[in-house]
């Protein structure tokens, strides 16, 4: 078994005067999809059920029991129906196993000329009585695409993906821990957010000052093995040939000792006081060490962005690839559907393949260009876009986020720092929303379409208020 594959329970639903044995195909197609699908099921075996089915009272209290010994373990179930299915045991054996985890609800298709006693299934009927239970039960659940779909259908391995994709976001982020470093930047309004609303939905914050971080990284010598090695690795990430040695040899320090405070505290993100102080009383910008954490799936958002970073997280739970965050900088000529994205250089390397290390123009104008080497150089490439924004709104006492996809241009764009163009659908319309909704400036960005993971995530499972610009049919 893969240790970093999801665990799901399955609870295969079974009604007495319906043939048994489509009970026995179906754990067995189960198990051969979960090794496609790279998921670990759990769920009863024919010993300890009949057929390994959930039929009776006692079988829902079975299979609670089953689940509760590996709560821990669980980020998902999945009910099969593979006939018409006893929708009480099901609901049953969910409540009381209290996962609170993402489900989804699977029902298989009858063949014509197979209606007969001993092979109908009617589990197209099934599932409207389960679902109905469930609503009941205040569990919320996920459907499939098709109504009724066998687990070998394409249509289903695209459903089940993109519920793992739910599974993931869901639980990381109720257990999400986020390091502050350092306070927001005063001119910053924009990114305040409230830790108790974060609290309230399982994200805690660890702050520290940011003269905690930059003091100990100007204790550590200049010929410590962990700073040679950390210069190594910047070379190795980046074109970094014009950097003064002065000035890489302060990134390498504070690459370091951010790796420990992460690792002291295991984070899985974090946002950073990157300006004025760390120019001023540092000399450099923490824009590489940031891009390198990012890639290494550990993201990273500048200006204390808590729930950018927030954001970031989740994007990468749902697409498995880093995130970045971006300005929703400028317009792009006269295309009301074209804008250009932007930060000064923070970006992870998966966005900038041919990235070169730099400084900050903008802030060296007023901190001195020599203070913001660090700075990252580099045009994303032509691309899926999803991006996303979640917020935490102080005055109702909710989470907010809009979420939605487009795509990155090759369009030309003569500028420095890290740039891209999006072509988002009804762009002005998004910005509108934006703006009415008083969002913050900052988007986070992925190089995917998974709006639809994050949306039902947000929404269905965390109880967010989401908005879904330009949502795709049915």
């Amino acid at each position: 078994m893969n240790p970093s594959q999801l665990s799901v329970g399955v609870i295969i639903g079974n009604r007495d005067f319906f043939p048994d044995h489509l009970v026995g195909e179906a754990r067995a197609e189960i198990a051969r999809f979960a090794v496609q699908a790279g998921f670990t099921p759990v769920m009863l075996s024919p010993e300890e059920t009949k057929l390994g089915g959930v039929e009776t009272h006692a079988d829902a209290c079975k299979c609670a029991e089953l689940f509760r010994r590996r709560r821990d373990d669980i980020a998902g179930v999945l009910v099969v129906l593979p006939n018409f299915g006893t929708e009480r045991g099901v609901a049953d054996a969910l409540k009381m196993a209290a996962l609170n985890v993402p489900v989804l609800v699977q029902a298989c298709p009858d063949a014509p000329g197979r209606l007969d006693v001993s092979n109908r299934r009617d589990a197209w009927c099934g599932k409207i009585s389960v679902c109905n239970n469930l609503r009941q039960a205040g569990i919320p659940y996920s459907l499939t695409t098709r109504h009724v779909t066998r687990p070998g259908d394409p249509s289903f391995a695209a459903d089940f993906a993109r519920f793992l994709g739910v599974c993931r976001v869901v639980r990381g982020i109720r257990k999400a821990r986020i390091g502050a470093v350092g306070a927001r930047p005063g001119a910053f309004n924009t990114v305040r957010y409230s830790e108790k609303i974060l609290e309230r939905n399982g994200i805690s914050i660890i702050t520290i000052d940011l003269s905690e971080i930059l003091g100990a990284a100007a204790k550590l010598d200049a010929s410590h093995v962990r700073i040679k090695t950390r210069i190594g690795e910047i070379k190795a990430y980046a074109d970094a040939t014009a950097v003064p040695p002065a000035r890489l040899l302060q990134m390498a320090r504070l690459g370091v000792v951010m790796d420990d405070f992460i690792a002291e505290n295991r984070l899985d993100a974090t946002a950073i006081q990157c300006w004025n102080s760390l120019q001023q009383n540092h000399g450099c910008n923490v824009c590489t060490s940031m891009s390198m954490m990012s890639e290494k799936l550990i993201p990273s958002a500048c200006e204390v962005d808590v729930t950018g970073v927030l954001t970031m997280h989740a994007m990468q739970l749902a697409s498995g690839t880093p995130s970045a965050l971006a300005d929703w900088n400028n317009n792009y000529a006269d295309d009301p559907d074209k804008c250009v994205l932007f930060h000064c250089g923070n970006w992870a390397k998966s966005f900038t393949p041919a990235v070169r290390v730099s400084t900050a123009p903008i802030l060296g104008s007023a901190l001195g260009l020599e203070n913001t080497w660090g700075a990252l150089d580099g045009r994303a490439q032509a691309g899926p876009l999803t991006f996303a924004r979640i917020t935490t709104d102080d005055t109702r006492g909710v989470m907010r986020a809009y979420v939605g996809e487009g795509e990155l241009t090759d369009d030309e764009l003569p500028t420095f720092g890290n740039r891209a163009v999006a072509r988002v659908p009804r762009l002005q319309k998004l910005m509108r929303h934006v703006c009415r909704e008083g969002f913050e400036h900052h988007v986070a960005m992925n190089a995917s379409h998974t709006a639809a993971i994050l949306e039902e995530a947000f929404s269905l499972y965390l109880g967010w208020d989401v908005y879904h610009h330009e949502k795709p049919a049915a």
